[in-house]
């Protein structure tokens, strides 16, 4: 690469202060022609600078004359690409072969330079492994972060410290592997505590042979390597086999080292069969600002996900912003063979060759339209959208959005108490209307409700269900608080529902003689479509907000709570109706397959919280099966 810099020529500030914006742009757009008497045809970066010599951004090009051109037409330039050019005083260059090795150079520089005009990954980090170690006779487990430049096996990344610390201490209960250093394990005398809790079989004293210790790593490192089915099944045998022979004691031995296993499995309810190395990322964008979310897949395993928030100007679309990201992303990470991705790139084709250069290897970029590699990229945008929702309401002050709230459905004043209302059912059974309740610091949850549907009539009926609760709920509140100064009564009442929902509201209100509580009725909009939410009210026309408001993110989260502890409700009452094992009151799950899941799980609280692959990989379990297990558990049933 070649390095060459262009001086501007000296410009004079205008002298009118009206003019002086454009006297600034007029000066910036004249230092980059003059840059462009010299600038070379070929591929390269070009660095803009201020008068203090900070950069304002970073860009590469195929052609950096045919590039660095469009920015002296200023006419046609965005607000923030003017005010780029205005500040700039200096243009600098470096010349490359390749346009592949121009855009790894950009993504060095920006993370270096940190310029305010680029996409800035600010939280970037790398991300720790599992190391086996392979240089000592009883191998060590431990957390690795950096260069894998120790003897031994590695697994991951991780997305957090705390994921591989938690899969550590699962791994030791199942395989029981020391986790100290050497010069500990070289001092010991007698074992220590981690022998005497069943997590290490104290190697360090004599208590098991190397071969017999050989084969606990070699379990641990098949787990890990994604033959978890393999290492269950004998598991599940030997304690089969155990109990048969009634010692009933080293049974409970191996169904721990099952639960142990159950903690660390990672499908989380994605189908993930024939993807060994991957990585899915998904960006959602909305408000003006973006969230990221990266899941790591190895081994056919879930390794965890993490959420980033890249700066950057907020009329940017997202697929300029995603990738800016995937550039900067793997400038200090090796990519997997495979990326998947939510939107098409612009210049897809031309990352993927700069990722093979960094890897070393082929690396494809695809966006799946179908199929599982379809639910996995669906399934990163969906909480890449609950972690964007969550950003932005904790972002702004609870007051400015309160305020917010105000504005928006004309209140009288900014609302201290903010209700919000939803049901649950089953067709009818096991009944219940649920409320929450936000205000100026948060959601306060030690004033939420919840009411079970007394009227046989109503359970069913969404109508009739919302009158019962706002009659019981309100006239409790007359009962208590007629004069309404001991703060029961909300300043603003969110219904989850539409029109019909909120007609049974005011009916219940009017009937109470307390109509003048304010009531909105939050509605999906088309196709159930979060963002195009329609907001009924008592004396307006339905109105929406706009996609980017913050409001609506916090009416939306608000909406969400109060699903989110309506199922949870209605979940609890139909456990404790029945009063059974959570196995018996799934369909068509009898002893045998109930025995089968006890087996491969450790238990039934294990089983809830299973993945649908993972329910999947159970013998005797069939895809019908395993589905109507995993919606059971996850409110996903009829």
């Amino acid at each position: 690469m070649n390095a060459e810099e262009v001086h501007p020529a000296v410009h004079d500030a205008p002298d009118a202060p009206e003019g002086a914006a454009v006297g600034r742009i007029a000066a910036g757009a004249a230092v980059i022609r003059e840059a462009l008497r010299t600038m070379p045809l070929g591929p390269g970066v070009y660095r803009m600078l201020d008068a203090r010599g900070d950069v304002l951004y970073v860009g590469k090009a195929r052609s950096l004359r045919k590039r660095v051109v469009s920015y002296s037409h200023v006419e046609q330039l965005s607000t923030r690409l003017r005010r780029m050019v205005s500040e700039t005083a200096r243009m600098e260059i470096v010349t490359t072969h390749t346009e592949v090795e121009a855009l790894l150079l950009e993504s060095n520089l920006i993370k270096r330079l940190r310029p305010r005009f680029n996409v800035l990954l600010r939280d970037d980090k790398s991300f720790p492994d599992i190391l086996l170690t392979g240089d000592h006779p009883f191998a060590q487990i431990t957390k690795h972060r950096g260069p894998r430049s120790r003897p031994g096996r590695y697994f991951g990344p991780f997305a957090s410290a705390g994921a591989v610390n938690r899969t550590i201490v699962a791994l030791q209960r199942a395989f029981l592997i020391r986790n100290c250093a050497d010069t500990v394990f070289a001092q010991r005398t007698r074992p220590c505590l981690q022998h005497q809790i069943k997590r290490c079989t104290a190697p360090c004293v004599g208590k098991v042979s190397v071969e017999a210790y050989d084969a606990q790593v070699a379990d641990a490192a098949a787990f890990l390597s994604g033959r978890s089915h393999a290492v269950q099944t004998a598991l599940a045998d030997r304690m089969q086999a155990a109990s048969d022979a009634l010692d009933f004691e080293t049974a409970a031995l191996y169904r721990d080292r099952i639960r142990a296993l159950t903690q660390i499995q990672a499908h989380q309810g994605i189908n993930v069969a024939n993807l060994e190395e991957a990585d899915v990322i998904a960006a959602h964008q909305a408000g003006g600002h973006t969230c990221i979310q990266v899941f790591f897949f190895r081994s056919g395993q879930n390794l965890g996900n993490h959420p980033y928030f890249p700066a950057h100007d907020k009329h940017l679309p997202v697929e300029e912003v995603l990738t800016a990201f995937v550039g900067q992303f793997y400038d200090n990470k090796l990519p997997p063979r495979l990326v998947l991705l939510s939107h098409v790139l612009p210049e897809q084709d031309l990352l993927a060759e700069a990722l093979a250069v960094r890897a070393g290897q082929r690396v494809e970029l695809l966006v799946p339209q179908r199929g599982d590699r379809r639910k996995l990229v669906d399934h990163a945008l969906a909480n890449a959208r609950e972690a964007h929702g969550r950003r932005l309401a904790e972002s702004a002050s609870q007051r400015e959005l309160l305020e917010g709230v105000a504005r928006v459905f004309r209140l009288p004043a900014v609302p201290e108490r903010i209700e919000v209302y939803d049901n649950s059912h089953i067709q009818g059974t096991n009944a219940v209307g649920a409320m929450i309740v936000a205000g100026p610091e948060g959601f306060v949850k030690g004033a939420y409700r919840k009411f079970t549907i007394r009227d046989p009539a109503a359970a069913g009926d969404d109508f009739a269900m919302m009158r019962e609760v706002f009659a019981r709920r309100f006239g409790r509140a007359l009962a208590e608080d007629a004069d309404r100064t001991r703060g029961q009564w909300p300043d603003l009442v969110l219904i989850d529902g539409g029109a019909g929902q909120l007609g049974s509201a005011v009916a219940a209100l009017a009937d109470l003689g307390a109509g003048d509580v304010p009531l909105v009725a939050i509605a999906k909009g088309p196709d159930r479509d979060a963002g195009r939410e329609r907001f009924f009210t008592v004396d307006r026309p339905p109105l929406s907000l706009e996609p980017r408001d913050p409001v609506l993110y916090f009416l939306q989260r608000l909406r969400d709570e109060a699903h989110r502890f309506a199922i949870g409700a209605h979940r609890a009452r139909r456990t404790k109706a029945l009063g059974r094992s959570p196995l018996d009151e799934v369909p068509g799950i009898g002893p045998r397959r109930k025995r089968a899941l006890l087996h491969h799980f450790g238990s039934a609280r294990e089983v809830a919280r299973a993945g649908l692959a993972d329910l999947e990989a159970v013998p005797g379990i069939n895809k019908t099966v395993a589905k109507v297990v995993y919606d059971h558990f996850h409110g996903n049933g009829p």
